[in-house]
């Protein structure tokens, strides 16, 4: 198959594409930069910005599938509300998706969160939920026969590939070392579900291979307190 994956260069995107083309699927990367990460850099790449970009163009035609693995985040939003959740979530990943569906694209898995599944008293009550509930809601709206659907609710997301910065696990790692002695050591009460980037990755192919379309499925690897997940590190 060929497939578009969005968010290509980053952690999820880019386990992603690297399983896809070992796989054997013609993989091109869609992004604002292209790949800093040796193992990315050399797949077929496409500069773009599914919030701001007009993709009515032909971009997208050709494509069997789109894999989405860029929604906006706490990480993404500034706190001075020039952005908002339902800019970039709500209204531009439906907007995109629609585009995948006019351009011919069959199937589209958007990789979303746990939180809707986890959490649903939250939606309503929490932008950053309410804003991924809604965007799952009107993304698996699209699904049809000739355009299947599926979003993946995935927990917290650990992984790795060289050459890829990812501030927040590096900070973990010179947490392990000692290297940051003004930390205290603690935990915070409870714990979550955490997945590595390369299992969300199979169910991402899991997901084109065989899900039904208009389906959400909640996913997860390891259940863990945070004291167990710190002293792991």
């Amino acid at each position: 198959m060929k497939v578009l994956i969005v968010g290509g260069t980053g952690l999820i995107g880019g386990h992603c594409a690297l399983l896809f083309q070992k796989e054997g699927h013609q993989v091109t990367l869609m992004a604002r930069k292209t790949a800093t990460a040796p193992s990315l850099a050399g797949m077929e790449f496409m500069q773009g910005d599914y919030i701001n970009d007009d993709f009515s163009a032909g971009q997208l035609n050709g494509f069997d599938a789109v894999i989405f693995s860029a929604a906006a985040d706490i990480r993404h939003i500034p706190y001075d509300g020039s952005v908002t959740y339902a800019e970039v979530n709500d209204v531009a990943v439906p907007r995109f998706a629609q585009a995948c569906k006019a351009a011919g694209v069959g199937s589209f898995i958007l990789i979303n969160t746990f939180y809707p599944h986890v959490a649903p008293e939250k939606i309503g009550e929490c932008p950053y939920v309410t804003s991924r509930y809604n965007t799952d809601v009107n993304v698996r709206a699209l699904n049809s026969d000739e355009f299947k659907v599926c979003s993946l609710g995935a927990p917290f997301i650990l992984g790795h590939i060289p050459g890829l910065a990812m501030p927040y696990i590096d900070t973990l790692v010179q947490y392990a070392k000692g290297n940051i002695p003004d930390l205290p050591l603690f935990a915070p009460e409870g714990g979550t579900n955490h997945m590595s980037a390369h299992s969300l990755a199979q169910a991402s192919l899991g997901a084109l291979l065989n899900g039904t379309g208009g389906r959400a499925y909640l996913i997860g690897d390891e259940n863990y307190t945070w004291q167990d997940y710190l002293q792991l590190w």
